[in-house]
């Protein structure tokens, strides 16, 4: 198992640098704005988020991460990570193979936190968080480590997010606490997996299906774990343009920061809507295989009953 690590702390690149986006930037996928970025400093007095757009040959790649080290060690860590990964997934042949691709980018990122970690004393043990979403016609690649978060929002229901690597969701897992209970836990800051501790990284990537009008949201836990989320996935989920829900869920989160009295950590979200389908189509839920069975079954049984009541009407009217 992993050393678990602490984030205290945690600066916002732009889509071909590192400098930081004073306010949100609009997502442009073909020339139409789908969605946007912002990050805030929250009631620390450095943002080391970091947040990078970048349209490539194989789709088009957002990445949000949260840093942790002091010294600037965190803005650091995720503004090589940020960099590293557009950069990778930029130069990919048009044909190589998405999901092996932003693997390698993850990869490589964190070789490079390692290398530079290495190399200045003043950074050693510095990290990063990471999420990276890969959109491409056929389906939606998501990847990450940490507890940063990539949600899929339909008609006001989460169907997809990531599940946290930390130690708290570790215990969610064995049902030892709930959700709720890990958000608010003084030990949600400890994660499990990060970049630029360890060589040896395990990226998983998972594949999305989308349905035009779904929203995906790319967010440090500085911005989800502010409120319950149900109260959450509510105000993403609000019938207006997409920069309004994140400037007003984000002005939420800091609200709640600031009246907490406690130091609120750094708040970083991208959120986009698309305006199509993907080419890769839903497989059918275990719950909807049962009721077409159910369904299926009835509908025999009830021929069945047709039949043989035909039959014996039959029976006694013929000659």
């Amino acid at each position: 198992m992993a050393k678990p690590i602490e984030t205290k702390g945690k600066t916002v690149a732009d889509e071909n640098t590192t400098t930081v986006m004073p306010m949100a930037k609009p997502i442009e996928i073909k020339g139409k704005i789908v969605g946007y970025i912002d990050s805030r400093i929250g009631g620390r007095k450095e943002n080391q988020d970091s947040a990078g757009i970048r349209e490539t040959k194989l789709g088009y790649l957002i990445v949000v991460c949260d840093g942790m080290g002091g010294m600037q060690g965190g803005s650091v860590a995720s503004q090589i990570a940020v960099q590293t990964i557009l950069e990778t997934v930029d130069s990919a042949d048009i044909q190589a193979n998405p999901s092996m691709t932003l693997i390698k980018a993850i990869r490589n990122a964190n070789m490079a936190i390692l290398e530079e970690s290495r190399d200045n004393p003043n950074l050693q043990g510095m990290g990063t968080t990471v999420t990276a979403l890969l959109l491409t016609p056929h389906s939606a690649l998501t990847a990450y480590l940490g507890d940063s978060r990539i949600y899929q929002i339909r008609n006001g229901e989460k169907i997809f997010r990531t599940f946290d690597h930390s130690m708290v969701f570790e215990m969610v897992k064995e049902k030892v606490i709930s959700e709720e209970q890990a958000r608010l836990s003084d030990q949600s800051n400890i994660i499990m997996k990060a970049l630029g501790i360890t060589t040896d990284i395990a990226v998983e990537v998972v594949e999305r299906p989308y349905r035009k009008g779904d929203r995906f949201v790319l967010c440090t836990d500085g911005f989800w774990g502010a409120m319950p989320e149900k109260e959450f996935i509510r105000h993403l989920s609000e019938k207006k343009s997409l920069d309004k829900i994140l400037d007003s869920t984000a002005n939420i989160v800091e609200s709640i920061g600031r009246n907490s009295g406690k130091e609120y950590d750094n708040l970083t979200a991208a959120i986009l809507e698309v305006n199509s389908n993907s080419i890769l189509k839903e497989k059918m839920s275990r719950k909807a295989k049962i009721v077409i069975t159910i369904l299926v079954i009835l509908l025999i049984i009830s021929v069945a009953l047709n039949v043989f009541l035909f039959m014996r009407t039959n029976q006694y009217v013929m000659p």
